[in-house]
Formats: C-alpha cells, structure tokens, sequence
C-alpha cells in the first residue's frame, strides 16, 4: 500500500476532465466527509491517505461502480484543500440586499400578512370603539344642546301657557291651588336645570287639564247578569261587613270611560269601565229594595263629575273606598 501512496505521489495529478468527472470528484469528497472517521486519526498522512484510498475503493466496489484512482486521490486532495466546502460571504448590505430579493416571495407574504393584520386592527379599531365613541359624543352633544334649548325656550313657554289653559277650565278652587303648585314646581326644576323635572311638571298640567274637562255620570249597575252591590268581610274586622255599589262612568253620549281606580283591599291602581263604591249597608239596602221592584235600579245616579271640577258630587252618601275585584 506504501508503494501504491509512492507511485501516486510520484505521477502527476490530473484535473478531472469532464463534467462527469467533477461531479464523481464531488461525490469522492462527499463520501470521504462521512467515512473519514472510519480511518484512525493518529495516523501519519500518508498512511491516512494510504487507508482512505483503500476505503474508498470498498465503498465503490461494494457499490457496483468503477471509479478511477485518478479521481480518487483527486478526491482527497480536494478534501485537503477544502476545495468543495462552501464558504458564505460575510455580513455586507449588498448581500443583505441580495437575500432580501432572492427571498422576496416569502418576505413579501410576510409582509403582506403583516399590512392585512394591521388593516383588520385598525379597522376593528375605528368601527369598533373609535366610531361608536365618536356618535355618542355627538348624541350627547344633540342630547346637551336640546336640553339647553328646552331649559332656555321651550319649557318655560310651555309651563305658561298650560297653566293658563288649566286655568280657563278651573271651575274650584282646588283645581287652581293645584295647576299652581304644578307651575312652582315646574320653574324650580327649569332652575336648577332639570329638564325632565321640568317635562314632568308640564305632563302634570296636562293630565290635570284633561281630568277637568272630563265628564261623567257614576252609574249604578242593573242589567241582568251583573252584580249591582257586593259586600265583602274585612280580614282587620272579619265580624263586620263592607257594603259596595257596583258603578260605572257614562259620558252625555253615552261612552263608558276607562278610569284609574285604587282598590283599598291591595292599594294597587288599575283603569276600570267598573268597580265597586264602598256605602253604608242603609244604602246598599236601599238600592237593592229598588232594583226587586221591577229589577231595574230606577234611580242608578250615585254621583256626578261636572266640567271644571275635580271631584265626582255625590247623591248617595259614600264612604270614600273602592275596589276593582269581586
């Protein structure tokens, strides 16, 4: 083996001829980079390049192909001289420029990916929160404006002219006492800048307005199939009896009103066409020897609601409940 390291070191090196030839170098030098810790290291180089060529020539038998010994201590010089290793050029802005473009099909997708994300954000961003912000903002700056207009203008002009009209339908003077406190009430609020205390006050007149003008007659109940008086027993007194007329209000033409009634049993308010007037047990006695005469109430007027006035004018005497059940 020693004689065949001397003959080789004697005749001439051969640059590989062809491009077969390069390409078996490459793959000599490829195999020599995964095999050369097979060969022991402590080894004097001749006789390390010696054992190479000889692994070399096995691995190539074994393998069924014929590579000359010319390419293959081509191979290990190139080995040697690390003529096939690749060396990166250094760190520069030309060659980071170069990668940059060499790249830009990943890079730009990245970058693309990067822009849509921060469009999605900032659109979420604006529609989501910054949008959003922005009409209320401008609702509560309407909202504010009204207010200052209504507060400045509108409330205090309302307020007058209801309580004048309230005024002209006023027939007692409870009614007057009443849309007065209305007034009072409604230019404190105004000066305090309470623009709903204010509307309430004008809701007030209005609704005292309309219980003036309303008119009715409290009728006493007789058809047949509907109850003309209940009693009921009083669970604080269960030895006593509550005597009730069972009425309804009729206007002059002949409407049945739906009135706000509260029941004195649960204190709850509800609007009722009927509901039952508390009398003393003469009255109802009287009312019922009326109706078995002939089974008609003749005289069914308990009371009256004039224009003008707030409160029903009674021709029966009344104890003051009501209720809305029986």
């Amino acid at each position: 083996m020693a004689d065949q390291a001397a003959s080789m070191e004697q005749e001439p090196l051969k640059a590989p001829s062809s491009l077969n030839d390069v390409m078996l170098a490459m793959d000599v030098v490829d195999t020599l980079r995964h095999q050369e810790n097979l060969v022991s290291r402590e080894l004097g180089e001749e006789q390390r390049d010696a054992q190479l060529l000889k692994r070399l020539r096995e691995i190539y038998h074994g393998q069924g192909i014929e590579v000359p010994d010319s390419i293959l201590v081509e191979g290990v010089q190139a080995l040697k001289e690390q003529r096939f290793v690749y060396n990166p050029p250094p760190a520069s802005f030309v060659r980071t420029i170069a990668l940059a473009w060499v790249n830009r099909g990943r890079i730009g997708r990245r970058v693309m990916s990067l822009l849509a994300l921060l469009a999605f954000g900032w659109g979420a961003y604006h529609f989501g929160v910054v949008e959003p912000a922005n009409r209320r903002a401008a609702q509560e700056q309407a909202q504010a404006e009204r207010t200052r207009v209504d507060l400045a203008e509108r409330l205090p002009a309302a307020l007058e002219q209801k309580h004048e009209d309230l005024l002209r339908e006023a027939k007692v003077p409870a009614a007057r006492e009443k849309a007065d406190a209305l007034l009072a009430d409604g230019t404190a609020a105004i000066a305090r800048g309470d623009a709903d205390g204010a509307r309430k006050a004008v809701d007030d007149l209005d609704t005292l307005r309309a219980e003036l003008r309303r008119e009715y007659v409290l009728r006493i109940v007789s058809r047949p199939g509907d109850a003309t008086g209940v009693w009921r027993i009083p669970q604080r007194n269960p030895a006593s009896r509550n005597y009730y007329l069972i009425v309804e209000p009729v206007t002059p033409d002949g409407r049945v009103l739906k009135l706000p009634v509260t029941s004195e049993e649960d204190g709850r308010t509800v609007e009722v066409s009927k509901w039952g007037v508390r009398v003393s047990e003469a009255t109802a006695m009287q009312v019922q020897r009326d109706k078995n005469d002939d089974g008609i109430v003749q005289q069914n007027n308990l009371g009256e609601k004039r224009r003008g006035q707030l409160d029903v004018e009674y021709k029966l005497p009344v104890l003051g409940g009501a209720i809305t059940q029986w």
